[in-house]
């Protein structure tokens, strides 16, 4: 009967159990309110998926801080099936499921472990995975299965979720939400449950009050006597429905002996439904046996084969009822019975529930539980026993560093707002000086984490001064992310820019043997202080550092992205190519789907400014994929805005970039408007019109000390001024791009050195220019500027009438932009070329351009010798998923090997 009304929400899980049964997968999110009928509607979308496998798990309350409970829980009956995985996610798996001792796997290497898992369960004969109560899912396996969730579409899986209401895990899954019952349904199913006809008046009071709740309607009569029934006496005011069915359970519960409510209160404490150890704590309680048989005629609870509640309000409404003398000697009693060698966590959580009292004994057993917590990544867990540790902790010195320490696991977490207020609270007791720094560096990094704005340069300047005599090497990490902030922050930042910060770090004592983070923060502080003459070598040294395949691996993760844009600022397009390659691959191979973001769009220009815009694309698209399963908005950025702009897409880079300036000025992000005036200006430049182009390359470089984006918009300044009437501004953006493309030296630097000057040049002067540009830039990666080379080279040798030899110019330059798939400056070629008079010919489409990005990316990955488990794991997808669209490019290819799809790519 609680399926009245519901066939709406059966349709939908009807047709998500079809899409798993015809290997086009999915995931569903079912919410509404407690008690209107979510469970129910799981229990019978399982019934109708009796050919499918079927795994099952659900949140429980008090297992929220327990990272990895849910998803543990749910692979449990398919664990065995974890040997086909690779090694890597074979041990992160085993590791965050406790079943072996590691290093702290990274909670998305765990995460594509279980999409392998499930990945290969379904082979057979498909999956349906059950996920109850998903509001309590604990944080790791929350994001775990959302992770896998967002990953189906080419799996023969199934993923259903109940919940309150779309957490942040699960947003931007495919959902239904269950509304209470409509007035008819309401009243056949109130009917169906009542022991007696009820008055007209009093059965529309029940179907108000309870607001069509089917839970509602069927447990609050049970609570009331028949002629409280019948003469409404006894139903109840207008209030939180949660509320009114939770003391319609409690009305229940204390009308049972009290050996039957404290029996019913351990299992409420207990979240795991373990019979054993609800039964040894009962004993040690002195309940006896008889107290489940009166626990169990109440219908709220079984405690065969496991203890289950009826409900999870059940659950609350006992735990909360209960006084607080009653919750303590529970949880002593739960805390004695558990094993201490198997379950060391789970019993000193119970001591510390259990606690009235400050007692080290108990916060030094929860700080140990941390330890082991973090050794399985569950920094929420972590963070969870180190604040009850603190809370505990009797000597003030202690409980302030335990308090700083769940400060660093919050803020590991991702739970930003407490570990302020437990830095807070550390800040009020004694810390000593190196703790003091610690505390304002985590400060600043939650700062810069939140907003990039100009609330961290002064942080993060601040702790690496505080640092300085205790602790040099952290110091200069500091100094560095002061530095980096600083230039996010560029245009917007408040009194602490990139010039005090880089004078800050230079003046600081230097590393005796220095490190390769040391290098870096010394070649960027010099650069932006000294000039491009100074930083340029030492620069170079510092790259050189981060190139080597023996850098230690937590710092080369750390800071690798930023050496990798340090090498295009300096012009070296290998450097630039070799540094972000190794980060990526370093990133995917441990696992960091939150590093991965930043790793692939620092790689972007890497692709754009050598033509391969299809590689480009597919960094772009993994991205935002990885935005997706990550539960995050795609907002638009760096990669995209890029992409839109070199392909020459003006309405979507119009759209784009409208959007993406509101972010960046919500974010205190100066950096991101540099970008995008400097993309605005290249695409303008591609479609000729100067003066926008100029007024976007002018906002673009206006402000000293931003480097980062401001040295790629010299050249399209140069090139705006040039075309718009404004020599004198064309020679004083030149003056300043040469100074840092002679530092340089590269073929790369001095091509768009000597294509600029070309530009600037009278008569015949321009001439050897343009050609030194061409042939500088011929031998390297860097195609697309050497088809601007061609470009510009060709449009003057028309104006000079030379039009057999502007045509040879103009049509190598349309042949590579049409190559390149960057339509305006294909464009502007073909208009040049025609006005030669000669007709540009319409490039024939090779089939390699018929491959989607993703198939591209992985087609390659197959043709250098990866399996598909190796690509999988490299991508973070299933090997299915891989198959699927190595079928689909195999067929397009026309290729029926991987010896073949290499020739075919070669």
């Amino acid at each position: 009967m609680q399926l009245l009304g519901r066939e709406r929400e059966r349709a939908a899980l009807d047709r998500l159990v079809e899409s798993a049964r015809d290997g086009h997968g999915g995931a569903l999110v079912v919410h509404g309110e407690p008690g209107v009928g979510k469970t129910a509607l799981l229990d019978d979308s399982v019934d109708k998926a009796a050919t499918l496998r079927i795994v099952r798990s659900a949140g429980v309350e008090g297992e929220m801080e327990l990272p990895f409970a849910a998803v543990q829980q749910l692979c449990g009956p398919i664990l065995e099936l974890a040997e086909r995985l690779p090694p890597p996610q074979r041990d992160a798996l085993d590791i965050a499921f406790g079943l072996s001792a590691g290093p702290a796997p990274n909670p998305f290497l765990v995460a594509l472990a279980v999409l392998g898992l499930l990945s290969e369960a379904a082979r057979e004969r498909g999956l349906f995975c059950v996920i109850d109560d998903a509001h309590w899912l604990d944080r790791a396996s929350a994001q775990a299965l959302g992770f896998a969730a967002r990953r189906l579409a080419v799996e023969r899986i199934a993923i259903v979720f109940a919940a309150r209401e779309m957490g942040q895990a699960l947003r931007g899954l495919p959902d239904v939400r269950v509304e209470p019952l409509g007035h008819r349904d309401a009243r056949a199913l109130l009917e169906s449950v009542l022991p007696a006809a009820l008055d007209d008046q009093v059965l529309e009071r029940l179907i108000v009050e309870t607001r069509g709740n089917p839970l509602a309607l069927v447990e609050l009569p049970r609570g009331l006597t028949p002629s409280q029934l019948a003469g409404g006496f006894g139903v109840p005011a207008a209030a939180a429905l949660d509320a009114t069915i939770e003391e319609s359970f409690e009305r229940r519960v204390a009308a049972l002996p009290r050996d039957a409510r404290l029996l019913v209160l351990i299992a409420a404490s207990e979240p795991t439904g373990d019979a054993a150890l609800v039964w040894r704590a009962a004993e040690r309680l002195g309940i006896p046996e008889s107290a489940a048989l009166a626990a169990e005629s109440s219908g709220l609870i079984a405690f065969r084969p496991i203890v289950a509640f009826r409900h999870p309000l059940v659950r609350s409404a006992v735990y909360r009822a209960a006084r607080a003398v009653e919750r303590m000697e529970v949880h002593l009693a739960l805390a004695e019975a558990t094993d201490p060698d198997t379950d060391p966590d789970r019993r000193a959580w119970y001591r510390a529930q259990a606690a009235v009292m400050p007692d080290e004994n108990v916060a030094a057993d929860l700080e140990r539980s941390a330890t082991r917590a973090q050794a399985r990544g569950g920094f929420a867990a972590a963070a969870a026993f180190l604040e009850r540790s603190a809370a505990l902790t009797v000597e003030p010195a202690r409980r302030a560093g335990r308090a700083l320490a769940a400060a660093r696991a919050k803020h590991q977490a991702g739970a930003v707002d407490d570990a302020i207020a437990l830095v807070e609270r550390a800040e009020v007791g004694p810390l000593d000086e190196v703790q003091r720094a610690q505390a304002e560096v985590l400060r600043a990094r939650i700062a810069f984490a939140i907003k990039r704005g100009s609330d961290a340069p002064p942080l993060l300047l601040a702790a690496a001064r505080r640092l300085e005599p205790l602790d040099a090497p952290l110091a200069r990490e500091t100094y560095l992310d002061a530095l980096t902030a600083a230039l996010y922050t560029g245009r917007l930042a408040g009194a602490v820019n990139t010039a005090h910060v880089a004078g800050a770090a230079l003046a600081a004592p230097p590393a005796a043997d220095p490190r390769p983070v040391d290098l870096l923060l010394h070649g960027l502080a010099t650069l932006l202080a000294r000039g491009p003459a100074a930083g340029t070598p030492l620069l170079r040294q510092a790259l050189a550092a981060f190139a080597r395949r023996d850098m230690e691996p937590g710092e080369a993760l750390r800071w690798r992205w930023l050496a990798g844009v340090a090498a295009g600022l300096i012009w070296e397009h290998e450097g630039w190519d070799l540094l972000t390659a190794h980060h990526i691959r370093a990133a995917r191979e441990a696992g960091m789907l939150a590093e991965l973001p930043l790793a692939l769009s620092t790689r972007v220009g890497v692709h754009l400014h050598a033509g391969e815009t299809k590689e480009a694309t597919a960094l772009v698209e993994e991205s935002d994929a990885l935005a997706r399963a990550l539960g995050e908005g795609i907002v638009p950025r760096y990669g995209s805005l890029a992409l839109a702009s070199y392909r020459g897409q003006e309405d979507e880079f119009t759209s784009l970039v409208r959007a993406g300036i509101e972010d960046f000025l919500a974010r205190g992000e100066g950096l991101g408007i540099t970008a995008a005036n400097w993309w605005t200006a290249l695409l303008n430049n591609s479609v000729g019109q100067y003066e926008a182009a100029f007024a976007a390359a002018v906002e673009a470089t206006r402000i000293p000390g931003e480097i980062w984006f401001a040295t790629f918009a010299l050249p399209e300044l140069v090139e705006a001024a040039c075309r718009s009437g404004r020599p004198e501004r064309a020679a004083e953006a030149l003056e300043s791009l040469s100074a840092s493309t002679s530092a340089s030296g590269t073929p790369w630097a001095l091509g768009v050195e000597a294509r600029s000057r070309a530009l600037l040049a009278p008569g015949d002067a321009a001439e050897p220019l343009y050609r030194e540009a061409i042939e500088r830039l011929q031998p390297t990666r860097l195609r697309l500027d050497l088809a601007r080379g061609h470009l510009v080279y060709g449009e003057w040798l028309r104006r000079e009438a030379r039009r057999t030899d502007a045509r040879n110019e103009l049509r190598a330059a349309y042949e590579l932009f049409t190559d390149f798939g960057m339509e305006a400056l294909a464009r502007r070629a073909r208009i040049e070329l025609e006005a030669t008079g000669e007709h540009a010919r319409k490039r024939t489409s090779d089939t390699l351009d018929e491959l989607t990005a993703q198939e591209a990316q992985i087609s390659r990955l197959a043709a250098e010798g990866n399996t598909n488990r190796e690509i999988a794991g490299q991508l973070f997808i299933s090997p299915s998923t891989v198959e699927y669209h190595l079928g689909k490019a195999f067929r397009k290819l026309d290729v029926r090997s991987r010896t073949q799809l290499a020739k075919r790519l070669r």
